[in-house]
């Protein structure tokens, strides 16, 4: 599988390229893009090369680039990048029309076990103050992240009502349908998501921690090898991580059949 690595300068860029080098789920090849970097091409187009699959972890704002080319050559497309307007999410969706797109504001297993929890936990507590607080390094460009996002929106499934509040300061009186969203940024930290259910009489706290960028490399390579089987479509974690198991229970149901 050879794979186009947008954004290879970057931090999660050098994460891929370190895993396809090595053959991470079935990659042989890779090719890097960077606007930023003189190490490699700029535009998908000067690589010269049709890729299997791409996979952008670069800026919001290369989207529409990356997305006209997987389209115009019929390659299936990895968005990891966060950060998106309503019309980034739009032309993601347009293009998912014509080729299959893997779109998640967080690649780790970890998180889509974690948006699985915390609906379950609004639904089980439709009284309950909801807070979701996400830390990142320093250096990250959005906020709320991606990940707080998803979460979010995983609650609203079963809270139609519910109003996200972004940060409080000044006369904030909570309100019974609020989700607080809180970003924090320091340091060097790589990713954490806590999700906070509480009633007047107990708290529930669902947290996950990502000790290393290398989660997230695993998991869009994992989407990789996923979506270049896959129609066209929009697909995200959730729906790949049911497509396998569903794959695993066939393989299990018919273990020694021959």
């Amino acid at each position: 599988m050879k794979v186009m690595i947008i954004g290879a300068a970057g931090r999660m860029g050098k994460e891929l390229i370190t895993l396809a080098k090595n053959g991470y789920a079935g990659t042989t090849a890779y090719m890097g893009v960077d606007a930023f970097s003189d190490d490699y091409p700029h535009t998908p187009d000067a690589c010269g090369e049709i890729p299997d699959v791409i996979v952008d972890f670069s800026a919001a704002g290369a989207t529409d680039a990356v997305l006209d080319f997987a389209v115009a050559n019929s390659v299936p497309c990895v968005i990891g990048t966060t950060g998106h307007n309503e019309t980034q999410l739009s032309h993601i969706a347009r293009a998912a029309e014509h080729v299959p797109v893997f779109h998640s504001g967080n690649m780790s297993v970890g998180i889509a076990v974690l948006l699985q929890l915390a609906k379950q936990a609004a639904r089980a507590f439709p009284d309950a103050d909801i807070e979701i607080i996400e830390v990142h390094h320093k250096y990250k460009a959005d906020a709320p992240s991606g990940t707080a996002l998803m979460l979010a929106r995983a609650i609203e499934e079963v809270r139609p009502d519910a109003r996200r509040v972004l940060g409080r300061s000044g006369q904030c009186k909570r309100e019974k349908q609020d989700i607080g969203i809180s970003a924090v940024r320091m340091g060097n930290v790589v990713g954490e998501h806590k999700v906070c259910i509480c009633t007047e009489s107990q708290t529930i706290t669902l947290e996950h921690k990502a000790h290393t960028r290398a989660l997230f490399a695993e998991g869009a390579l994992t989407a990789a090898a996923y979506i270049a089987k896959q129609p066209a479509g929009l697909y995200d974690m959730q729906s790949m991580l049911s497509d396998l198991n569903k794959e695993k229970d066939y393989e299990d149901s018919n273990c020694g059949v021959r």
